[in-house]
């Protein structure tokens, strides 16, 4: 059992690399170019939980299965994916897929990795993927709106409930407010759920910095913590390079030793299957 998380953000960012690190793995293609992803790749990483064993000895049970985080590596989004731009169709198919969403941004500098802005600016890179993904809600609300109400009208008044619900999702949206944010009655969740929007899941801001700044942050990971919290989500900042550096040695021992020479506790994973399951 476990819930699956896409990794998104702007192309370059570090999406990537920043999986097959999570995943120890070697599956993602890493590139200094846009839509070096272009199907999405899918990786586990098991939640450790010491409590199974206590419980595998108290019910004298020889099986233990464990809870698995899923991770979801998807396409590179571009303004104007929801118009189908750059690979927005699949990505936005992907995206619906999943439980969750990672939202990786670049709060990272390095004159040899391009940014498809030209610019360094991770609460506009934010801005751009979320605007992108409250377009697509829209439009496809909008037609389900319409077809409700033709429904409605012809007499079939038990989708009152559903249009009801669709049309304050609307009015979040053309306000500039993700569906997430939307007031539930009872009986909606599970509505909400089967509509699939893709506004309507969790967010968390993934800031990828420097290794110096790993356990610190940055200015720009600053920014995104305040954007962040503004948006009711939380922030969380890791280094997609010392996470590749870690996947790479053998043993925990070696783990634990390497991160404590430059400062940390525990690696990006762990703090991020915290941050997943909260």
């Amino acid at each position: 059992m476990g819930f699956n998380c896409g990794i998104v953000g702007l192309p370059n960012v570090g999406k990537s690399t920043l999986f097959n690190a999570l995943t120890s793995t070697a599956q993602a293609e890493t590139a200094n170019y846009p839509f070096c992803t272009i199907q999405s790749n899918t990786g586990r990483v098991r939640v450790p939980d010491c409590r199974l064993g206590i419980l595998a000895e108290i019910a004298n049970s020889t099986k233990i299965s464990p809870t698995y985080l899923e991770f979801v590596d998807i396409a590179g989004l571009v303004k104007g994916a929801s118009k189908g731009e750059g690979l927005g169709n699949q990505f936005l198919a992907n995206i619906r897929e999943v439980d969750a969403i990672i939202h990786v941004l670049r709060c990272f500098t390095d004159d040899n990795i391009t940014h498809v802005g030209n610019t360094l600016d991770p609460v506009r890179d934010a801005e751009i993927v979320e605007t992108e993904l409250m377009l697509a809600d829209l439009s496809g609300l909008e037609r389900r709106a319409e077809l409700l109400m033709k429904k409605f009208k012809a007499g079939e008044k038990d989708v009152g409930e559903e249009l009801n619900l669709v049309e304050r999702l609307l009015q979040s949206l053309r306000a500039g407010n993700p569906a997430r944010d939307v007031v539930l009655k009872d009986g909606e969740p599970q509505q909400l759920h089967m509509m699939k929007l893709l506004t309507s899941k969790p967010v968390l801001y993934l800031c990828n910095v420097e290794e110096e700044f790993a356990s610190t942050g940055n200015e720009m990971s600053k920014r995104v913590a305040v954007y962040a919290e503004n948006q009711g989500a939380k922030s969380l900042c890791i280094s997609a390079q010392i996470e590749a550096e870690v996947s790479q040695l053998e043993n925990e021992v070696e783990k634990a030793e390497f991160l404590e020479t430059i400062g940390l506790k525990e690696t990006g994973l762990a703090r991020l299957i915290r941050a997943g399951y909260s």
